[in-house]
């Protein structure tokens, strides 16, 4: 194969690239990260599965293969793709009403979403359309995030009281475990709290606990990471062990033993179209949250990630999930940052925990029948609790009030409505936002910094002005939303300056104008020509000029084009 063919081959492909040189120290590394994400996965894989409304073996079928299709695929060294917290509660919004008929109708609708989640992110990285996440701003999903992990904490007091209640939102919910008070199994209740003692004050004051006891900062990190699995084997062994505090006790009910059978998902070509929305939906917020924690953990290791191809990578991930009875996967904020610290080097880790994944589903699938749900649901409030980012509505508030409102307004209707109209609100207020802002560019009227050839704000600095002659500076690139914006800027500065001559649109921030723009810029030419005031440009950048050679303004101009601001007020006599 020729060096170019290999290229081409090795960047969809990446394990063509890190493989060749891959070396025994990585591998000793990436099977420690293997063993504690593991340890983390399993008990996540079964909590987001019964959290998605599915059978339990569902997450752990989608923790198996694809892990191992990641891995190829995939940039990023330390990135743990497999279910996730919010992503569960989207597929669980999503396929209640097939599960409502029949459950097996309701795990065909999570494989298809899996699989048009896939199809999804699969075409968007191979048509490079991962800048479309970036619609999405960070107070909006912060606001969706922080809705979404109260009401996932909410659906899981349920099972920590031992008791049935369920709600199309956060309010019947409540309405209805308030109508069940009096059937709260106590034994269940008070266990749920002695869990959530142990869980909470191991994540906040464990690790240091640990380290004041002598552990190295690496074994203090795994045994407290560790301590949901540890849980989960107590819990379990109490039940096998028919210990009386535990009868009564809900438990996860029968697993089958052994691996998934490969098959396409089916279903009528109905449900495939009501699916197509929440897929997309899915897509969109694993994307934002994948590429995100991918960016950072390569950030600090001085590497980078190919987003495109992290788009395709996670788009075969959840087309391997529909084909192996997986629900829909993304990459995980917190294994993600466990691989890394445990001290993943290379993909690899995933290709090890997908094989100790598998060895669990085989192995142990039968004998976790027994494993109590209160401590799943224990493990649930625990991890996403700490998502609910109550800084950012602080910072927001602070730093800009129209996206405090958008990051309100998203977290409302998460928190009130569902996640599917929280997430659609979120994406329409982050466009409508750009669109108001990029159509509402910031205009400033510019002066002459004394004793230099530099211009700035008049507002913001104490600069010399020409009586005859205002400089207009544009922060925007210039297109059909915002053009006549400009030219009602200009109109107002012509009725505020009777006396003047020359209008100077200073285009240093401009990168590209198009031809509605053009047409707007041909209409105030002729505007201030017909008044006799001379229209001028100045520093118009190599691409925007390149348009103007070829446009009716360039010979209607009724002023000039000056390379630098500075020669444009000498040659107008202002200096």
């Amino acid at each position: 194969m020729s060096t170019s063919g290999f290229k081409t081959l090795a960047h969809y492909l990446p394990i063509l690239r890190w493989g060749r040189h891959y070396r025994r120290e990585q591998a000793i590394h990436d099977l420690m990260a293997a063993l504690t994400v593991t340890l983390m996965l399993v008990p996540q894989a079964l909590a987001y599965a019964i959290l998605a409304g599915l059978p339990p073996q569902v997450g752990l079928y989608a923790s198996l293969l694809p892990l191992l299709v990641y891995a190829l695929l995939g940039t990023s060294a330390t990135l743990a793709v497999g279910p996730v917290a919010v992503a569960a509660l989207m597929t669980a919004t999503a396929i209640a009403p097939y599960s409502a008929q029949d459950p097996a109708l309701g795990l065909q609708a999570a494989l298809i979403l899996a699989c048009l989640s896939g199809l999804f992110l699969t075409l968007a990285g191979l048509f490079k359309l991962g800048f479309l996440a970036n619609f999405l701003s960070h107070p909006v999903m912060s606001g969706f995030i922080a809705g979404a992990s109260l009401v996932i904490a909410s659906s899981q007091l349920p099972t920590l009281l031992g008791i049935q209640a369920e709600g199309s939102h956060l309010l019947a919910l409540w309405q209805s475990m308030l109508g069940q008070w009096h059937q709260v199994h106590l034994t269940t209740a008070m266990l749920s709290v002695l869990t959530l003692l142990v869980l909470g004050l191991a994540r906040r004051y464990g690790q240091q606990g640990l380290l004041t006891l002598g552990c190295s900062p690496f074994w203090a990190q795994t045994l407290v990471r560790a301590l949901p699995a540890v849980l989960v084997v107590l819990g379990t062994l109490a039940v096998h062990a028919g210990w009386a505090m535990f009868a009564g006790v809900r438990t996860v009910g029968h697993i089958p033993a052994g691996l998934p059978a490969l098959a396409l998902p089916h279903g009528d070509l109905v449900m495939w179209q009501a699916l197509l929305l929440p897929a997309v939906l899915i897509s969109i917020i694993g994307t934002v949250e994948s590429i995100s924690v991918a960016q950072s953990l390569a950030l600090k290791r001085r590497e980078r990630i190919d987003p495109d191809q992290e788009l395709i990578a996670l788009g075969a991930a959840n087309l391997a999930a529909s084909l192996s009875s997986g629900q829909p996967v993304t990459g995980g904020v917190s294994r993600s940052v466990v691989n890394m610290d445990a001290g993943a080097k290379t993909p690899a880790a995933g290709l090890f925990t997908a094989v100790g994944m598998c060895l669990a589903t085989l192995f142990l699938a039968s004998w976790l029948s027994a494993l109590p749900r209160f401590i799943l649901a224990s493990t649930i409030i625990v991890a996403v609790i700490s998502l609910v980012d109550v800084r950012a509505f602080v910072e927001t508030w602070r730093r800009n009030r129209s996206d405090f409102a958008a990051l309100v307004v998203t977290f409302m209707i998460t928190l009130l409505v569902d996640i599917e109209h929280g997430i659609s609100t979120g994406v329409m207020l982050s466009i409508a936002m750009h669109l108001y802002r990029s159509s509402r560019p910031h205009i400033a009227i510019v002066g002459q910094v004394p004793g230099t050839e530099h211009f700035r704000n008049v507002a913001r600095h104490a600069v010399t002005l020409c009586p005859d002659v205002v400089t207009l500076r544009v922060d925007e690139s210039l297109y059909f939303a915002n053009a006549r914006y400009l030219e009602q800027k200009v109109l107002e500065v012509v009725a505020d300056n009777p006396s003047l001559k020359h209008v100077i649109l200073m285009c240093s921030a401009v990168n590209e104008v198009d031809g509605s723009a053009l047409e707007v810029l041909e209409a105030i030419n002729h505007h201030l020509s017909a008044l006799g005031i001379g229209f001028h440009l100045s520093e118009v950048k190599g691409p925007v000029m390149d348009m103007l050679q070829h446009a009716p303004l360039r010979q209607q101009l009724n002023g000039n084009i000056y390379l630098t601001q500075y020669q444009a007020y000498a040659a107008l006599s202002c200096h």
